[in-house]
């Protein structure tokens, strides 16, 4: 009894032990995810701080134009004050009809000319002949025109250019998912202040922007962002529309619009070049001839593109073809003409000229007879007010001196406001006075066409001086709020460069401290800049307390390093692979200050990639163990040989041609996959499965859950993506009909949901409850293996071997890589797919050559990781651009937009491979070690620093290097959009790192510890 007894006393004492280890790590674990936080809260003040002072802004003013003040004395018969006939000028017409076909594009709407033999007739062409037949068959009647866009080209920020007159700043790109409503003078406002009766039909953005704007009992609103859906909005817009359009109907609306989203869909599906894409411009034909024959001669009728589409169909940027859209002014009064001012001039065509999108504002309120808004910029479209015959030059001067006038108001009040120096607009005023004194001559001696004529110039040469003028208003950069920035994102990098590379053993010991005294700072500095800016100076609050707040947790951080100087060292490269490292990262960010470096990055990286993979090779020729040499070799080999095999896909951004052939998509004038490439998900779901399998058995780690999930989960899940694609592709095609679309969209989004169920809750669960992936097996007592450990047994006669020993830290957390791999290769395009998997295989092989050539401790691992999430990002069919974002992955597995998870599933599509490689990033600390070793976990650390390191200074540079060329021709076409990319890729790997890898090593430590300890 006494054995017994203490027996059961040792192992509840063992029990109790164990606890308290757990305990430990538990509180250990959770004291580095808080401080790597910290460092993310840092990376994220210091990025505010730059984007506050380089995405520009302008202060919007809430003055409203009224219809009884004009802008200046109007020196005519006519009284200003009467909606009835016109508040500042006589108005045209009584309603308007207004259809906006969102990305209609210039070229959709003009006869095809070849220029040469190899310039061959897209679908597009000749799709839509009415708008200019018209045009060109009734000039008095029809206007055809470029519609110029200014960038950046989303359909919200057009739709503020096309009802304020203002001009964009490169801030607004990042709203247009968030519309709010517009607070500025607009059209909208102006026609409601009229009372008139204003009905929208079709894109619900325009309810974003305009609450309660709209006739709520005609109104019908559609979801917008549903890019697959080629009909329900047209088909809803034409239902409703031409019911109103009927005599009886009329008196029920003033102005109507309608917002047409098929075209800019077709493009985002297909591609501008595809069948879909003509039918739907002949549907928009067939439209425009109905709706013109049954308006009134009071009617104007409108068509207008709120911008164009690059040759993939998609936009945002700022190319010919994104920025040029199309508009269309048809009256039956036959008021419209062409200025000319010799009878010898050849008869007026479609294209005269180009207009700017802003010049509609003024244009659609002096026909409709409507106060100017207060912030407009636009000038008046002279076809417009220059008479039938081309010569009513009086009208177009006076137009012009009302909008310039308007102008100069805006213009007097917003000096106020900013305080700007009277220099700053010396040039415009100058022109103002000069074409104001022109106009007094005309109360003195007799006007003819000639001088009128001259009178319109001066105004127009008013106007568009102070567009040029405001351009470089709202250019001026807050360089102190850049340099605050820049200075912090550097404080960032060297306490994370410290963390990671100068601690050694100490690392986690000083968690507690970083914890405490860099929240402390965060929180007291947050709160000395609430004071600072609220009672001490004009420096604007918010800037103060993130300034101060971040600079507060540094002084935290730095008060820990300073106490533990004696045992910090320099992060100095010590060995020939940290100084590798240092050169990729520090080259790759020294590159982007050069724009051609930046345009060719994904081949940059590739060579990057290559060489690392030439020098993995020459280390594992060197290794003294033949099965290190050899597996070396092998898989250094194999990594340069996936790279290559990567690098077949491609998606080449427009800087780039005609040096690089596009591969992503079925052509270069595509958004879909070529048929082919549909068997790529399939060879996925048949040989991924077993690639990983291979390297868990050659560990003997292929056991219990491993079993589970790589032979059943994994593989079921990439089998229906694979599915799910061909679906896709058959829906694309409409193999079954266009009857059988709805129920394969229907079929599409279950088995899309299925296969996220299967990677995320399932995998998950499979994950958090797994024990480790070990086996016992009994063997002679001469038996050797490198994956086992022998034990023996009592009699001597045999020993016990536990298989996976060797790997049960690696094949256990390696699961949760796998997993995330399920869900983004659903997410991604078929070619987008093959890459991901190819980055996996890539990922395992460097996971053993690291191990062979025992460099699982240096910043090599980390850092050739984060080179492999950077150039796969290029592979899955992405550019450091906003038209290459693929936004119909937001509707793979939802029918419509659904919050958070359509942004969630867009940045899973989007940075899957920086994802992917982040969560790799402990695996690497963790592959092929024995579970009893000690400093597992500070290792994790130290690697995940490491990782987050090397995007900090990728950051940090293309912040600076776009700071420095701020006023560079391709600021906006190329730095900005790398350094937006620099700082959304950064905050993603920091969440990702921190609470997905880091986080959830706790999963894989207590399971292994509990059967051998915590250590």
């Amino acid at each position: 009894m006494d054995d017994e007894r203490r027996e059961e006393l040792r192992k509840r004492r063992e029990r109790q032990l164990q606890k308290m280890a757990e305990a430990r790590f538990t509180v250990t674990h959770g004291l580095l995810v808080a401080f790597l936080t910290v460092v993310m809260i840092l990376h994220v003040l210091g990025l505010y701080l730059f984007t506050s002072g380089f995405l520009l802004t302008r202060v919007v003013l809430d003055d409203k134009s009224e219809c009884g003040i004009p802008p200046i004395d109007l020196q005519s018969s006519y009284t200003a004050g009467s909606y009835e006939k016109g508040c500042w000028h006589p108005k045209t017409f009584d309603k308007a009809v207004v259809i906006v076909v969102d990305a209609l594009r210039y070229d959709f709407t003009v006869p095809f000319k070849p220029k040469n033999e190899a310039d061959k007739p897209r679908h597009y062409h000749d799709a839509l002949p009415f708008l200019y037949e018209t045009a060109v068959a009734h000039p008095e009647r029809a206007i055809l025109m470029p519609f110029i866009a200014d960038p950046p080209t989303t359909t919200l920020q057009r739709l503020k250019g096309l009802t304020t007159g203002t001009l964009p700043t490169f801030i607004d790109a990042g709203s247009n998912f968030a519309g709010t409503a517009i607070d500025e003078d607009n059209l909208i406002a102006q026609l409601r202040n009229a009372s008139k009766a204003v009905v929208h039909l079709g894109d619900d953005t325009w309810h974003a922007l305009f609450p309660g704007h709209f006739e709520p009992n005609l109104t019908k609103a559609y979801d917008s962002f549903n890019v697959w859906d080629l009909h329900t909005v047209d088909n809803g817009v034409t239902e409703h529309l031409l019911p109103l359009l009927q005599a009886a109907n009329t008196s029920k609306w003033d102005v109507l619009i309608g917002h047409y989203l098929g075209v800019d869909h077709a493009g985002h599906r297909y591609g501008p070049d595809h069948p879909a894409m003509a039918a739907k411009l002949r549907q928009m034909d067939g439209l425009f001839r109905e709706v013109m024959d049954v308006i009134d001669d009071d009617t104007l009728l409108i068509v207008l593109g709120d911008h164009g589409m690059d040759a993939k169909g998609d936009h945002g940027g700022e190319s010919d073809d994104e920025i040029e859209a199309a508009v269309w002014l048809y009256s039956k009064k036959g008021v419209f003409g062409r200025r000319q001012r010799q009878p010898t001039e050849p008869p007026a065509n479609a294209k005269l000229q180009s207009i700017a999108q802003i010049d509609f504002v003024p244009t659609f309120s002096l026909l409709m007879g409507l106060p100017i808004p207060f912030n407009n910029l636009g000038a008046p479209l002279v076809e417009a007010f220059i008479g039938s015959k081309g010569v009513d030059f009086e009208n177009l001067a006076r137009v012009y001196r009302l909008t310039a006038a308007q102008i100069q108001r805006y213009m007097q009040e917003y000096k106020q406001v900013r305080s700007l120096d009277e220099s700053a607009t010396a040039h415009p005023e100058y022109l103002w006075g000069l074409a104001n004194r022109m106009w007094e001559l005309t109360t003195e001696e007799p006007m003819d066409a000639i001088k009128w004529d001259a009178m319109f110039t001066a105004f127009y040469n008013y106007q568009a001086e102070t567009i040029s003028v405001c351009r470089s208003l709202w250019a001026r950069f807050d360089v102190p709020s850049m340099f605050n920035g820049i200075f912090v994102l550097t404080i960032g990098v060297v306490l994370l460069g410290i963390y990671a590379r100068g601690i050694g053993a100490l690392r986690l010991a000083l968690s507690p401290g970083f914890v405490k005294r860099g929240g402390l700072g965060l929180v007291l500095g947050s709160l000395a800049g609430y004071l600072l800016g609220a009672f001490i100076t004009p420096i604007p609050m918010v800037q103060a307390m993130v300034f101060l707040a971040a600079l507060g947790g540094s002084v935290g951080i730095i008060n820990v390093f300073y106490k533990a100087r004696r045992s910090l060292v320099w992060p100095i490269p010590n060995s020939i692979w940290a100084w590798v490292a240092v050169l990729f990262t520090v080259s790759l960010s020294l590159g982007f200050a050069a724009n051609s470096f930046t345009i060719w990055e994904d081949e940059i990286l590739y060579f990057f990639l290559t060489t690392m993979g030439a020098l993995f090779l020459v280390s594992s020729v060197r290794q003294e163990e033949v099965i290190d040499r050899a597996l070396g070799c092998y898989h250094s080999i194999l990594f340069i040989s996936l790279g290559r095999l990567a690098s077949l896909s491609r998606l080449c951004r427009e800087e780039q041609m005609p040096y690089c052939f596009s591969t992503y998509y079925a052509s270069s004038t595509s958004s879909t996959s070529s048929l082919w490439q549909l068997i790529i998900p399939f060879v996925l779901a048949f040989v991924l499965p077993g690639i990983v399998k291979q390297f868990y058995q050659a560990t003997n780690s292929y056991h219990h859950s491993a079993v589970l999930w790589l032979g059943i989960g994994f593989r079921t899940a990439l089998c229906l993506g694979a599915v799910f694609w061909s679906l896709d592709a058959a829906d694309d095609k409409e193999i079954f009909g266009p009857a059988a679309s709805g129920t394969l969209k229907t079929i599409k989004v279950m088995l899309a949901q299925i296969v996220l169920g299967i990677a995320i809750p399932v995998g998950y669960s499979i994950y958090a409850w797994a024990a480790p992936f070990l086996a016992i097996q009994s063997m002679s007592p001469n038996a050797v293996s490198t994956s086992k450990i022998t034990c023996l047994s009592s009699d001597k006669r045999s020993r016990l071997a536990i298989l996976g020993y060797n790997n049960a830290h690696g094949s256990r957390y390696f699961v949760l890589v796998t997993m995330w791999t399920s869900a983004i290769i659903l997410l991604q395009k078929p070619m987008g797919a093959g890459a991901i998997g190819i980055l996996l295989w890539q990922i395992l092989s460097l996971l053993e050559i690291l191990h062979a050539n025992k460099l699982q401790d240096s910043a090599i691992g980390p850092t050739t990781l984060a080179l492999l999430g950077s150039f796969h990002f290029f592979k899955t069919g992405h550019q450091a651009t906003l038209s290459s974002i693929q936004w119909e992955s937001a509707f793979i597995p939802l029918k419509t937009i659904s919050y958070p998870y359509s942004p969630i599933l867009i940045i899973l599509n989007t940075f899957g491979a920086q994802i992917l490689t982040a969560l790799a990033v402990p695996a690497i600390v963790l592959w092929k070690v024995e579970p009893k070793r000690k400093g597992l976990l500070a290792a994790v650390g130290k690697a995940m620093a490491t990782h987050m390191l090397f995007y900090a200074v990728v950051s940090l540079a293309t912040a600076a290097w776009a700071g420095w060329l701020r006023r560079h021709l391709m600021l906006y076409r190329i730095f900005s959009p790398r350094f937006l990319m620099g700082s959304v890729v950064l905050v993603v790997v920091d969440v990702v790192g921190i609470f997905f890898a880091v986080g959830g090593t706790r999963w894989s430590f207590l399971s292994v510890g509990d059967v051998f300890g915590f250590h």
